[in-house]
């Protein structure tokens, strides 16, 4: 019997968004050098979209959207293969748009410390000349 739940998947954010909004790629990444970015990125888990939002490039609002996958998903080798192997953050991306269907408005943060260091290791990469997004 087939389920009529869907995957939900989660995009952690600064950008304003509203529903039917698509999320695409060619804007400038919110990580690493702020390159055009060649992949969009979505999870399957709440956790790692309140990374992403806190990650995240800028001053705006952390938000995390509910969105659907337009075409097709692959793991996000970004963390797949060299952080988390097996994929238990259930990290994906793609080269097709992402539809904005919902936003999650309450959520708890990271702890500051957590979220301060984080941050310090991704700086002492980048000082080492690795980006956090990798194309």
């Amino acid at each position: 019997m087939q389920s009529v739940f869907s995957q939900t998947y989660f995009h952690g954010t600064k950008a304003d968004l509203k529903i039917g909004d698509l999320i695409t790629i060619g804007m400038n990444s919110n990580y690493g050098q702020r390159n055009q970015a060649k992949y969009i990125y979505l999870t399957a888990t709440l956790d790692a979209a309140i990374w992403g939002a806190e990650l995240a490039h800028g001053e705006e609002s952390q938000r995390i959207y509910l969105v659907e996958p337009t075409g097709p998903i692959e793991d996000d080798p970004n963390l797949t293969d060299k952080k988390f192997p097996g994929n238990p953050t259930l990290s994906y991306r793609s080269k097709h748009p992402f539809k904005v269907v919902g936003e999650i408005t309450i959520w708890q943060e990271h702890p500051a410390e957590q979220v301060k260091a984080m941050k310090n290791g991704l700086a002492k990469l980048k000082e080492q000349g690795i980006e956090a997004i990798e194309n």
